[in-house]
């Protein structure tokens, strides 16, 4: 019985076109595949496209996630109290000038902090990304 469903199913009828969706030609027909060839190899370099900006944006993601965990750990460590002194021995001596403590960079470009320097540079980063990537979406 399984054989008779299986003939019955599979009939030469469904596998014609219609008359209007035939090629009237060999050349139309050679046409309809050139184009269909066209629109795929151009499909393929688009998904080429996007496949190597979304892997350098995980890269540069990446990256990002890495100098946010070094702000992270800088920031705990300018916010963690300063351990108190070791009182000194009462015979030892007292140093009558001290050395002038370090003093930090200035930061270049805003005057803000370098860790507010950091995260604009990134901001601008990141758009720059989303624009090419907008401009790659509408190619």
């Amino acid at each position: 019985m399984a054989v008779a469903e299986g003939a019955a199913r599979d009939n030469t009828e469904d596998w014609l076109l219609p008359e209007a969706a035939k090629p009237r030609s060999f050349d139309e027909l050679e046409a309809r595949i050139d184009l269909a060839l066209t629109v795929a190899r151009s499909s393929e370099s688009a998904a080429v496209e996007v496949g190597a900006a979304a892997i350098e944006a995980a890269e540069q993601a990446r990256q990002a996630a890495a100098l946010a965990e070094r702000a992270a750990i800088a920031a705990e460590a300018a916010a963690a109290p300063l351990p108190a002194p070791e009182p000194e021995p009462a015979g030892a001596a007292v140093p009558t000038s001290s050395p002038a403590p370090p003093v930090p960079p200035e930061p270049v470009s805003s005057g803000a902090s370098p860790a507010e320097d950091w995260l604009i540079g990134f901001t601008h980063r990141a758009e720059r990304l989303s624009a090419r990537l907008d401009r790659l979406r509408h190619c």
